[in-house]
């Protein structure tokens, strides 16, 4: 605890029963000098030390009066609407967007938003909304959680990691899910994810397969719907992206794509992306198994709707420090994270958008009901499941 922190009110309490004892005993000189001391330590004034030096005012009295109820049931109406439409996020990326999403769902005819409750918005801290929205959601049933040789075109890509502070858009680590279900038997659908390190902007497409043909047409789709530039891409070692034919995609252009990857065995060198892969991909789908041409197409009309609603309405915390601090012989590290932002609006805040595609995204977004959109795509991963999956290799043998 840092030395510089302030005495709480049980702190003092405890201070002072033990120099009570020798205030008591002590003449009047002393006693002025004993209140001197314990002015300085406590920051109380003399007069309040005086008063509380005593066995009765040591003693702590219970509260008469309880203090009333800041936020009314209006606040958690507000609250569940709002915090349903982003997908229960947490606490910390919920309260800087509290007031514009409603202001969005009421524009929607979503909430019914009136000046106090946009106030009691706009007041509330963090850690008291924590406790109203785990208060809201106790009772609700939790959404379905389901777990889940170098090559001579690696070695002459070079190994690092994409800089947590790097601050121009375009720096993409990237990663691929499988979604294989038991076995990796056969061929089946795959996430291609891509996360920008400097604004947290997310693109996914569903491939089936890992085929040259399938990977390249998967790249060139996410180029073609990115409102901004390519600068680097970083992968693992996995031969579907490390092969000549995407290294010449990437580095035979006008402008050539910068090529990284991570050390083998450390995932935490594409740690953005990695953590991605729960939050977007698994928690959605778990560890089933999609290998059919329509559950692709379905999977893949799914992804851009969670385009629009993961980049332009889902609020996201970026790290903005880390500090490395010494103390007793111990290293740790203190991070500190930045007022939780979407995506676009990071992306807005950069000059690499030209002003009609800024112009653009803006109104796609002002048009877009957020919590209808949810729901649309929650509609399309049940009509996922309902699709005939083909048998699985291990399920005939399983069945022979």
């Amino acid at each position: 605890m840092s030395t510089n922190d302030r005495m709480t009110v049980n702190e003092r309490r405890k201070y002072l029963k033990r120099m009570y004892r020798r205030y008591k005993d002590a003449d009047r000189p002393t006693k002025g000098q004993l209140l001197t001391e314990m002015e300085a330590v406590t920051g109380l004034h003399r007069k309040s030390l005086v008063r509380l030096l005593t066995p009765e005012g040591l003693e702590r009295k219970p509260r008469q009066h309880q203090r009333g109820c800041t936020y009314d049931h209006h606040l958690d109406d507000a609250l569940r609407v709002i915090a349903e439409t982003l997908d229960y996020v947490c606490a910390e990326r919920l309260q800087p967007v509290l007031v514009t999403t409603a202001e969005d769902l009421a524009r929607h005819a979503e909430l019914h938003l009136t000046e106090a409750v946009r106030a009691q918005l706009a007041a509330i801290s963090v850690s008291t909304l924590r406790r109203h929205l785990a208060r809201l959601r106790q009772d609700e049933p939790c959404l379905p959680r389901a777990r889940p040789t170098r090559s001579a075109v690696a070695a002459a890509i070079p190994m690092r990691r994409i800089a947590w502070d790097e601050a121009v858009p375009g720096h993409f680590e990237v990663d691929l899910v499988h979604h294989c279900g038991r076995s990796a038997s056969g061929d089946y659908v795959h996430t291609l994810q891509m996360i920008d390190v400097a604004t947290t902007w997310s693109e996914r497409v569903a491939v089936l397969g890992r085929s040259q043909r399938a990977m390249h047409a998967a790249f060139e789709r996410i180029e073609a719907r990115l409102p901004f530039p390519i600068l680097e891409v970083h992968p693992d070692n996995g031969p579907e992206f490390l092969n000549d034919h995407l290294v010449r995609y990437f580095r035979d252009r006008v402008q050539p794509i910068d090529l990284s990857r991570s050390r083998p065995y450390h995932k935490n060198d594409n740690r953005f992306v990695e953590a991605k892969n729960f939050t977007l991909v698994r928690a959605y789908f778990g560890d089933a198994r999609f290998d059919t041409l329509a559950q692709q197409r379905l999977l893949d009309y799914l992804y851009d709707q969670m385009w629009l609603y993961y980049n332009a309405f889902q609020p996201v915390l970026r790290l903005a420090q880390k500090e490395r601090l010494e103390a007793d012989g111990q290293t740790r590290l203190r991070r500190k994270w930045d007022a939780a932002q979407t995506p676009l609006a990071r992306l807005c805040a950069t000059d690499v958008l030209d002003p009609s595609a800024h112009a653009l995204l803006l109104k796609q977004r002002d048009e877009t009901n957020p919590r209808q959109l949810r729901q649309a795509i929650y509609r399309l991963r049940d009509q996922l499941f309902d699709l005939p999956a083909a048998r699985c290799p291990e399920d005939s043998y399983l069945i022979a």
